[in-house]
């Protein structure tokens, strides 16, 4: 017998049934189909069961399917056995009508002998106890000896659930040797070792319970048979379990390979091992049918699956995100019989790394606090944790309950599970108490309820706006009546109506009905159960009565917008799949007459290019003129076309195909246009994320279009009055007024400077010793951060300091050596070796990188703007040199990383100018009291007549928990009025150089800690981040 692969068996089987005049149906998908008996489908006959039922035609009498199915109910047992699993694939073959049990025996045996090659002699078939025509086929028909059939009980051989149709299985066994037996004396077929597996079982469905344990028999007899693929492959390969099969053991293997660890070599490493193994398939093949992780239903089981593997995964010791990369594995095994996985890969990633990273964010913490709740009972003699717990850590920290639970299991702790629903349902109660109504009567109003279940109606507006009708139920907001008249809120149903209600996406018609003597205004159309349809809104006039025959008018514009919007609707969803690819999935639409939205599924921002080819294509197929023919065909003959259906959508057995020329082809049930011509235009206003994967476009048609343009016509008008030029001038206009201001503004700041020397007048006579130390500080009201800066260099430039009027003619001296290392020699003579060390610092080129709040491109962009400033820093000082004002100290984060080692006029050698986020602790100062804060943010060094000048920009920032620029700057000069009270001997680094001192403010006060993400939130602009600097101590 030949080792056939996983895929290999698939189509061995699905070719093999259809050779028996079987249709070959794709897989369905996991997520039920108008069954609310089901969460996730979990056997090859759950979507079939409207045709076993006969519900619906199925589209041939016999069919085969290879079903991907999901059961949870032993989720606990999975990993720790190798038995176990969640995700498997469930091969059937089903006859509804047609063959019965000769023909599914015989071909069961065919293939498994004949077709796969197992050997006849290790099967031994099962049947019913008292499934005599069953026994008479195996043991004359197949030629199986009497010995050799085994007889079961209704519990293991009869197939039931509750009243309907149901009926006795045959199974088939195969013996896989005594390796894999218990070694009882009494081990056979049934024995609960793995020496004899179930491989096929055939259901013949053809009695029918009442429910009492009545059972008649049935006229369509059904068969209904299951074998698990991943099963069969353990059979055919002779390996040990469903985890060393050959697509699961390359999954298997790439577990130990992210973790790097071998199998089978540590018993509680393989639970995790094949708990991850089997996780990652259910998540991608549950991802892929659209099902996305969250709180409740089919999105908390695959959260549970995610987290559950996240966690094991961490247990390995595998580092960061891997599921993708897992996934990636499973979809290249499975994507032969599954072609979607390899469409929706992207999406698959997408939806496994937000979910890990959601996690991986809450799971240390969540762990740690879990930690501290198991040390607590432990401390009081416990073994049961309360419910609100396990709610704190459920709803806080994203664990589930069965996620706690066993986590808690493994160190023999249980939890209150009762308490854990308590808590759940409060926190619902909660929920729904504050969840906003959706009409005037509310969602859970329940006057309707109160009408007779067998009043209907029929929707006849298609192809009419006009209708006349009879009223059939009359209620107001509390109760159902006979007559309501003026002024009364109500709700009309009748026969027939032209009103579309709202469904689907479409929002309900607005009008008027109206008789004889009486009006009322329609301001919504409902749908409720059992097909009625409401007409919600207030009588205007007279009075209405049941039995009264009314007009029903549709306002006749609204639709036809609405039309507009809804076959619009059609193109962009064909169009976003085509500029962003098949992935796209519709997610939620709403259609008014005023506009459109819809929700897609895609994990990023469009761009502006993706957002123009997608309107461009929309309207070209506007401008195409395509006609929109509608067609009613039942729902196989629907998919055949191609027609794209909304997912959870419930849809009857005949639908209405919508189709635009060849662009567009989609079941759906609302009202458009005659064709895409009469949409006119098409304009998509905006684009924005509104969850985790889903995209909202909002988007305008017809006369909506040209009202937006003429809104944005008039906007340019109004510009281009206030600037008096015409509406092609706006933008040199503009331009030229920004030139003019920033040329005021240089004027304006030479004359502060101006008014700022005369304020501060002849200040060398307030120049006041400290121990030696030589020190001015002044105060000066009205002085912004320029005039400070320049007032500061001009005082330093003159003033009876004639010896900083001679100029360096190089930056190296006689002996060539530098005036880096003169600096540092003079400031060690003068200062001592600590003095030469802070010199050596302001001299110090800073490094990149210094803080990691910047990002990286962030960084580079800022390390741009800096060279390129650096490129005009000797013009800038030659223009101050003649007086002309250098328009401000560039902003600190603008100039971060900028170093200029070129002899500046003759006498600047080094010029380091650097954000204040980028110094180290002697750059920044502050008052100790939570006032002010100050920041080095520009240094020279210059030689003046062999005397060393440093000169020190500093910024002065306040306290107002901000990010912006700074208050003021000082130099070394001029001194502000808070510093100068604070001033103290024990707060000056002093650096005594000739007939120079330099007096250094050394206050530390470090703003509020920020992160850049805490200061966006707050609202901050500024592109410098907060950041909490390691300071040291004053």
């Amino acid at each position: 017998m030949k080792a056939y692969g996983v895929n290999e068996l698939r189509k061995m089987f699905l070719e093999f049934f259809e050779s028996k005049g079987h249709l070959a149906m794709k897989s369905f998908s996991l997520v039920p189909h108008n069954d609310n008996s089901l969460l996730i489908i979990n056997s090859g006959m759950a979507p079939l069961k409207p045709y076993f039922t006969g519900a619906e035609k199925p589209p041939r009498t016999r069919v085969t399917t290879c079903q991907k199915c999901i059961r949870t109910g032993d989720i606990e047992n999975v990993g720790k056995t190798a038995r176990h699993g969640t995700f498997f694939e469930m091969l059937g073959n089903f006859s509804f009508g047609d063959y019965f049990k000769h023909e599914a025996i015989a071909w069961s045996w065919e293939f498994l002998t004949q077709v796969v090659g197992l050997d006849p002699e290790r099967l031994y078939p099962s049947i019913y106890e008292n499934d005599e025509e069953a026994f008479e086929i195996w043991n004359k028909e197949i030629g199986i000896a009497p010995e050799r059939i085994f007889r079961f009980g209704k519990e293991d051989n009869f197939w039931e659930h509750g009243a309907g149709p149901c009926g006795p299985c045959s199974e088939i066994y195969y013996d896989r040797g005594e390796k894999y037996g218990c070694g009882k004396p009494g081990c056979t077929v049934g024995c609960e070792c793995d020496r004899y597996m179930e491989v096929w079982n055939n259901v013949f469905t053809q009695f029918e319970n009442d429910g009492k344990g009545n059972y008649s028999e049935l006229k369509q007899k059904n068969i209904d048979t299951g074998m698990g693929l991943e099963r069969l492959a353990v059979v055919v390969q002779d390996v040990d379990s469903i985890f060393d099969v050959d697509t699961l053991q390359a999954l298997r293997n790439k577990v130990c390979e992210f973790a790097n660890i071998k199998y089978q070599q540590d018993d509680a490493k393989d639970v995790s091992i094949r708990l991850i193994t089997d996780h990652i398939r259910s998540a991608t093949f549950m991802i892929s049918d659209g099902i996305m992780p969250s709180n409740e239903g089919r999105g908390y089981v695959l959260r549970r699956l995610i987290r559950r593997a996240a966690r094991h995964g961490k247990m390995l010791g595998i580092e960061g995100n891997f599921l993708s990369r897992l996934s990636e594995t499973v979809i290249e095994g499975s994507k032969d019989g599954y072609p979607e996985l390899e469409e929706k890969k992207e999406f698959i990633f997408n939806v496994l790394t937000k979910e890990e990273e959601k996690f991986g964010k809450t799971i240390d913490q969540g762990l740690d606090i879990l930690n501290g709740m198991e040390e607590e009972m432990k401390g009081k003699g416990e073994k049961v944790l309360s419910g609100a717990n396990a709610f704190m850590l459920y709803d806080t920290y994203g664990f589930p309950l069965d996620l706690t639970k066993e986590i808690l299991e493994e160190k023999g702790y249980s939890i209150d599970e009762d308490g854990f629903k308590a808590a759940m349902e409060e926190q619902r109660v909660k929920a729904r108490t504050s969840r906003k109504v959706s009409n005037y009567m509310g969602k859970d109003a329940t006057v309707y309820d109160e009408i007779d279940p067998s009043i209907t109606s029929e929707f006849v507006g298609y192809d009419k706006l006009s209708y006349e009708s009879d009223i059939t139920v009359l209620t107001t907001e509390t109760e159902v009546v006979d007559a309501v008249s003026d002024g009364d809120k109500a709700t009309i149903f009748v026969e027939q109506t032209p009103f579309y209600a709202t469904m689907g996406g479409q929002e309900g018609d607005t009008g008027v009905i109206r008789n004889a003597d009486a009006e009322f205004k329609v301001e919504e159309t409902i749908k409720l159960l059992g097909g009625k349809i409401g007409h919600v809104g207030y009588v205007t006039k007279g009075m209405f009565k049941v039995g009264d025959k009314v007009t029903l008018e549709v306002a006749p514009e609204e639709r036809a917008d609405t039309c507009k919007n809804h076959s619009a609707t059609h193109l962009l969803q064909k169009a976003l799949k085509t500029v962003l690819g098949n992935h796209v999935e519709q997610k939620g639409s709403l259609v008014t007459p005023d506009r459109l939205r819809f929700d897609f599924t895609h994990f990023e921002a469009m761009t502006a290019e993706e957002i123009a080819k997608t309107e461009a294509l929309v309207n070209k197929e506007i401008q195409a003129n395509l006609p929109v023919v509608t067609k009613i065909m039942s729902i196989d003959e629907a998919k055949k076309t191609g027609a794209m259906a909304l997912f959870g959508e419930k849809y009857s057995e005949n639908v209405r195909v919508v189709s635009m020329g060849d662009f567009s082809i989609e079941l759906c049930g609302g009202t458009h246009v005659a064709n895409t011509g009469e949409i006119q235009a098409f304009k998509i206003v905006s684009e924005a994320g509104v969850a985790s994967g889903v995209r909202r476009i909002e988007a305008l048609t017809g006369q909506g279009v040209f009202a937006y343009y003429r809104n944005v016509e008039e906007q340019l008008a109004k510009a281009a009055a206030l600037l008096k030029a015409g509406t092609h001038e706006v933008c040199d206009k503009i331009e030229h007024l920004q030139a003019e201001v920033k040329s005021l503004h240089s004027e304006n700041e030479a004359l502060k400077s101006k008014m700022a020397q005369g304020a501060l007048g002849n200040v060398m006579d307030k120049v006041t010793e400290v121990k030696g130390v030589k020190l001015l500080a002044a105060a000066l009201e009205g002085v912004d951060m320029n005039g400070l800066r320049d007032l500061g260099d001009d005082r330093g430039e003159g003033d009876g300091h004639p010896a900083l009027d001679q100029g360096a003619d190089d930056e190296h001296t006689q002996d060539g050596s530098t005036l880096g290392d003169l600096a540092h020699q003079t400031a060690g003579e003068v200062l001592g070796d600590g003095g030469a060390d802070l010199v050596a610092k302001l001299l110090r080129v800073p490094q990149e990188g210094v803080t990691d709040d910047v990002p990286r491109e962030e960084e580079q962009q800022r390390t741009g703007d800096a060279a390129g400033q650096g490129q005009g820093s000797a013009q800038c000082t030659q223009n101050r040199a003649k007086g002309e004002p250098e328009g401000g100290v560039a902003d600190a984060g603008e100039r971060a990383h900028h170093t200029d080692l070129d002899a500046l006029n003759g006498d600047v050698v080094n010029r380091s100018t650097v954000g204040a986020l980028l110094l180290e602790g002697e750059g920044n100062a502050n008052d100790g009291g939570g006032n002010i804060g100050v920041g080095v943010i520009e240094l020279q060094v210059a030689l003046k007549s062999g005397n060393l000048v440093i000169l020190a920009g500093v910024e002065l920032l306040d306290r107002r928990d901000h990010c912006e620029a700074p208050a003021a700057v000082l130099h070394t000069l001029v001194v502000p009025r808070a510093l100068k009270e604070l001033m103290t001997e024990a707060n000056l680094l002093t650096v005594s150089l000739g007939e120079l001192n330099l007096v250094l403010c050394h206050m530390y006060h470090s703003p509020p800690t920020r992160n850049r993400s805490e200061c966006r939130r707050a609202g901050h602009r500024s592109h410098r981040p907060c950041r909490h600097p390691a300071w040291p101590d004053p």
